[in-house]
């Protein structure tokens, strides 16, 4: 008889991170000095608004034209080689940080330039995915399969916003009346 086991229960998926997840320069797409380098951050808040200090934030994302990069080493910067993934863990104020390029619009997509996400976090039985959108275009927004099958303060929750000196901050906010966007991919 060919039994199949029983599901084995979930497990949280933090907080390991300190020492398992994160590698030097997991945050630094691109060195500070690149042309076109931009400052991604925020904090990442449980329900009750307070900043987690052990989670990660993992992003995804295109170059400045909308290209998915195919290059290998991933986890190793080299200085040079864009490879559109980072890893970021939190400070002990919830901060995550990236040094990047700002993503170009996807060829052959009807989407605004995104950020594609993972938040790693205790007490979490699985990742989240959400996004992260640039501020200022409105017109591509409008047009964008996820953004416009959402409220107008759902949106709210997946979009950057520019600072005075042009880096962009975007908040995670795990739970609560501000509770981020996240996506469903079961």
């Amino acid at each position: 008889m060919n039994r199949k086991p029983p599901p084995t229960p979930g497990q949280t998926v933090g907080p390991f991170f300190g020492y398992a997840l994160p590698y030097e320069g997991g945050g630094e797409l691109v060195p500070a000095h690149h042309p076109g380098a931009v400052r991604l951050s925020g904090t990442v808040f449980d329900g009750a608004g307070t900043p987690i200090p052990d989670a990660l934030v993992e992003l995804w994302q295109p170059d400045e034209r909308g290209e998915i990069p195919r290059t290998r080493g991933s986890l190793t910067r080299d200085g040079h080689t864009f490879t559109g993934f980072g890893r970021s863990a939190t400070t002990r104020d919830g901060r995550y940080s990236f040094t990047t390029v700002e993503p170009g619009v996807l060829a052959g997509s009807a989407s605004a330039p995104f950020f594609a996400c993972l938040v790693f976090a205790r007490g979490l039985t699985d990742k989240l995915h959400s996004r992260i959108y640039l501020p200022g275009f409105d017109e591509l927004a409008a047009k964008d399969p996820l953004l416009s099958s959402l409220l107008t303060e759902q949106r709210a929750t997946l979009m950057a916003t520019r600072q005075p000196d042009g880096s962009l901050h975007h908040d995670f906010h795990l739970q609560g009346d501000e509770e981020t966007v996240f996506l469903d991919f079961g």
